[in-house]
């Protein structure tokens, strides 16, 4: 390749970027919205949770067993009913998520050492919160039910610790806060969309507006053509890249314990072939409208669902398993979250990184073959 004729295309297409406002704002304000949007709807965390109650009893005993929900912050009572035709209704509006009904005999089972049946209503039309939500009050009861026994223990005197005692110790993200994993996430769906997004547009545009013509007729090799019009795309995915960081780090509060220089150098092994395959899009497709449709259709989808970033792909049937190791979303987001929340380096991360190389230097393939130095 001449460097001197890659570094003209690469300074053509800079002056291009310039002075198109909707490309300059599709490559750095839509990755920075998108970030916020969903870096703010996206919450995993469930608390709060809306309830309302029936104390069929009204006694202090069960007043005192609500106050251990009243008390959590993952509860919010609502409302108090005497009734199940306002609690149906609050459960088929959507005021409420649950409703607990306790017996008129709730006191007295506890107070004669009895097992008490209590009542809980779930709306199940959202399966994942609602087993959530289930979780927290089997664990509220849970500790309830601990102190009723330490307590009748020591009314006879006797002291006795729990045999089995859990003392878990959570690495990477102690708070379990979604967000901290929800963010590095984003970074690499947003990432691989708008690179191939962009990207995708360049040589198709040349051919819409005429231009590719006038290309053809130089000198200019299409290597020299492709990597070009590559490199500035490479600096504005990196300039993407360091807002992105500092979002997620000033605005988000995502702890960053690893190295800064080993996220930007993997992250542009990534962009390599993220901005290939746009350019590869590009050169298939010849028109603007369709190529921008193909490359959010093979970027957004895939990175968004097969990926890990929303779903575990140990929950997805073998054979999407199998698909998911051809998406270069899955390896990125492992090395986000390696490198945010873990700390660790190349050391760990070489095998992801270096399949993000290979299907980089195979995009770079493809697509120096793909294209021609011919108008028809």
């Amino acid at each position: 390749m001449d460097l001197r004729r890659v570094r003209a295309i690469a300074s053509k297409e800079f002056i291009q970027v310039g002075r198109d406002p909707r490309s300059l704002a599709m490559a750095i304000f839509i990755p920075m919205l998108l970030l916020i949007m969903f870096g703010y709807v996206l919450d995993l965390d469930v608390n709060h949770v809306p309830m309302v109650v029936w104390n069929q009893d009204g006694s202090k005993t069960s007043t005192d067993f609500l106050l251990d929900f009243k008390n959590s912050k993952y509860f919010n009572i609502k409302a108090y009913f005497d009734n199940y035709r306002d609690i149906r209704g609050w459960v088929d509006s959507g005021k409420t998520l649950m409703a607990m009904v306790i017996p008129k005999d709730f006191s007295k089972y506890i107070n004669s050492n009895q097992i008490s049946p209590v009542q809980l209503i779930v709306d199940g039309s959202d399966s994942n919160t609602a087993t959530i939500a289930m979780s927290y009050v089997n664990a509220v009861v849970a500790g309830y039910n601990t102190s009723l026994i330490n307590d009748a223990l020591a009314a006879q005197g006797v002291e006795r610790s729990s045999p089995i005692e859990v003392r878990p110790r959570i690495w990477f993200n102690e708070d379990l806060k979604s967000r901290n994993f929800i963010i590095p996430g984003l970074i690499a769906v947003i990432m691989m969309v708008i690179a191939a997004l962009l990207t995708s547009l360049t040589v198709a545009r040349e051919w819409e507006r005429g231009t590719m013509e006038q290309l053809i007729s130089t000198p200019v090799t299409a290597r020299e053509l492709i990597f070009g019009k590559f490199i500035p795309y490479f600096v504005i995915g990196m300039v993407d890249l360091l807002v992105a960081v500092a979002m997620a780090l000033f605005i988000f509060r995502v702890p960053f314990r690893g190295n800064i220089v080993e996220l930007f150098a993997l992250s542009g092994i990534f962009l390599l072939g993220a901005l290939m395959m746009g350019i590869l899009i590009s050169i298939g497709a010849k028109n603007q409208l369709l190529a921008s449709q193909i490359a959010i259709m093979t970027t957004f989808m895939p990175a968004f669902l097969l990926s890990g970033f929303m779903y575990a792909i140990s929950n997805m049937p073998q054979v999407i398993q199998v698909i998911t190791y051809i998406i270069p979303a899955r390896y990125f987001i492992t090395i986000l979250k390696g490198i945010y929340l873990k700390g660790v380096g190349f050391s760990v991360l070489w095998k992801p990184a270096l399949f993000l190389l290979i299907f980089g230097l195979l995009m770079v393939s493809i697509a120096n073959k793909k294209f021609k130095k011919k108008v028809a």
